[in-house]
């Protein structure tokens, strides 16, 4: 009886694995089937694919003159933006963990309690406000630079608590051997806090990529449109072609499909080395 118990418990299991898979990938597969249709056989066959003599290979060719410019645009943002958070925060989260001063842990929970600020939904007027007064709208440059802003805080909270944990005495050897704060931060921090930094600049890369909000207000020009919002206009514009659209849709994916496959392992890393560290 034990023995028949685990074979259905371990059925179930497996079964409700595969039920959460199958809702997973159940709009990918959708999406790249009718990525090879016409209007009249998606209306016709929605949700499987025709004879491969009837695919229509063009979508993807035209899909991608539709979205490349807008891919590299939010790669450029996102990239940079990312790297610039994650530069700032290492030097900030270094000043606050390694060093003693006065007002230090004043400046601490400031940028703590700056959590609880409303997000860009709320300060909208002012932001564009003071983006328009800076010459920033209709510039990618506004979007690095409130992507830089937005990351930084949870970075600093996370990268803090990894460089208290470091040994002190590692930072005195260094000291010793003439090392400055940039060649410490760059030969001891950075390679052990690895894990973490993984997870702020994932965290912060797709908080970049998905922003819908602030490129839909600051972008005036087609060919500086980002991902989110280059598709949701699409959308909306004369007929809509849903082979070309869904083919657009896993075109734009593929940056974030090889972030996925280069950065999960690293990433799942910085959350299980997170969990022993609590």
């Amino acid at each position: 009886m034990p023995k028949q118990f685990n074979k259905a418990t371990e059925a179930l299991k497996i079964g409700y694995v595969l039920f959460v898979l199958g809702f997973a990938f159940l709009p990918l597969f959708v999406m790249i089937v009718v990525s090879f249709k016409s209007n009249q056989q998606y209306q016709q066959n929605p949700f499987f694919f025709d004879p491969i003599s009837d695919w229509h290979w063009e979508n993807w060719s035209i899909a991608y003159d539709m979205v490349s410019s807008m891919i590299w645009n939010s790669v450029f943002v996102s990239v940079l933006s990312t790297l610039t958070t994650i530069s700032m925060v290492l030097l900030s989260a270094y000043a606050l963990a390694r060093y003693r001063f006065p007002g230090r842990n004043v400046i601490y929970y400031l940028i703590i309690a700056s959590m609880f600020l409303p997000g860009t939904a709320a300060t909208l007027v002012t932001v564009f406000n003071l983006l328009k007064n800076m010459g920033l709208i209709n510039s990618l440059w506004a979007l690095i630079l409130m992507g830089t802003n937005a990351g930084q805080i949870a970075g600093i909270f996370l990268i803090k608590q990894f460089i208290e944990d470091i040994p002190g005495s590692l930072f005195e050897a260094a000291q010793m051997d003439g090392a400055g704060h940039i060649q410490q931060i760059i030969n001891i921090v950075i390679p052990m806090s690895i894990p973490v930094i993984s997870i702020c600049m994932i965290t912060d890369f797709l908080g970049t990529w998905n922003n819908v909000m602030l490129p839909l207000i600051v972008l005036r020009d087609q060919e500086l449109l980002t991902i989110p919002v280059g598709l949701m206009r699409l959308e909306g514009e004369y007929v809509k072609q849903y082979g070309q659209m869904m083919a657009g849709y896993a075109i734009s994916s593929i940056p974030l499909i090889i972030l996925f496959i280069f950065s999960m392992k690293t990433f799942v890393k910085g959350l299980a080395h997170g969990a022993v560290k609590g």
